[in-house]
């Protein structure tokens, strides 16, 4: 979507909706796509893609959470809505955006207002009290002014999305420079590998290095570098790996962005797949929770977390 400056909701199965004017039409398309739908679905996701088709309109801002980057994108919509066959078969129903910055981070914005941004559906008005020009303050580098008062309509939130966002900015604050290779570290120790960390400083392009085996001479040898900072890393940087990597004589690479990578180098990693990974923020945290019970006790400690049960869904 960002690179195409467009926007795109899924329900590629329904095709085009260009001639579609009423949500009874749109109701009986809906079914006779998807006959095994129940009601309450059926009706949230025709909501969902008639506001998209219909309601949104042309100069309306729209927010887009970054999964990959838990930053936020802002937009304005610049088109009517087309259907499409050049962007892939999960990109049909799009609408043309011009997007004014795509590197928000979370902070910027109040809780309610997150919750918003945050909610289960996939294509929905913010419900948050006076969101619109909230949000135009923040792209326009304004001071927002808090809310207070009486809350805005309620929405159903997506609780999963909300820890994340919390674990998130919890790494974010509390694991800076070294200490975020230090987490790394941890993390590949709870997968089996023996690891050698850098100390701080200059470290000749290894953070870590890690490997198999009782003396941990076997393969995969691993080469990790890590990056803390605040801007998204360039095709140099996993250049500059692929030539450590060469040096020290390791078999495979493991580059880790908190900021995420640029597009050029997600380019670049698709042909090294079997050689090198990406880890963003979203691949590491998914790494932590999925070791989270083998992981160093110190490091546990620094990231206090509990399992809790919630719903999948709700209709």
């Amino acid at each position: 979507m960002l690179e195409n400056s467009v926007l795109g909701i899924g329900w590629e199965d329904l095709g085009d909706l260009s001639q579609i004017n009423t949500r009874n039409e749109l109701k009986t398309l809906y079914r006779n796509t998807y006959p095994d739908a129940s009601t309450g679905r059926m009706r949230n996701h025709v909501g969902q893609i008639l506001s998209f088709i219909k309601k949104a309109k042309i100069g309306d801002i729209i927010v887009v959470p970054l999964k990959t980057t838990r930053k936020i994108a802002v937009g304005v919509i610049k088109s009517d809505y087309e259907f499409r066959n050049d962007l892939g078969t999960e990109m049909r129903h799009t609408r043309c955006v011009e997007w004014k910055k795509t590197d928000v981070p979370r902070t910027s914005f109040d809780q309610d207002l997150l919750y918003s941004f945050g909610a289960y559906m996939t294509f929905c008005r913010a419900r948050a009290r006076n969101a619109e020009k909230r949000v135009v303050d923040v792209i326009a580098g304004k001071k927002p002014v808090t809310e207070t008062g009486v809350p805005g309509e309620e929405i159903l939130r997506d609780i999963e999305d909300e820890a994340l966002n919390q674990i998130n900015d919890f790494i974010q604050r509390k694991f800076k420079g070294h200490e975020l290779a230090t987490l790394v570290a941890s993390i590949l120790e709870a997968q089996g590998f023996m690891t050698a960390q850098s100390p701080p400083g200059s470290d000749g392009g290894v953070d870590i290095t890690a490997s198999k085996g009782p003396l941990g001479l076997s393969e995969p040898r691993i080469c990790v570098q890590v990056k803390s900072q605040k801007s998204t890393v360039g095709v140099d940087v996993y250049r500059q790996l692929k030539g450590t990597m060469s040096s020290i004589n390791a078999t495979h690479g493991l580059l880790v962005s908190w900021a995420g990578f640029k597009n050029t180098v997600e380019k670049e990693a698709r042909k090294d797949a079997f050689q090198i990974k990406l880890w963003g923020p979203q691949q590491l945290i998914e790494q932590l929770l999925k070791n989270y019970e083998k992981i160093d006790p110190e490091i546990k400690a620094k990231i206090p977390l509990k399992r809790i049960w919630a719903l999948s869904s709700i209709e």
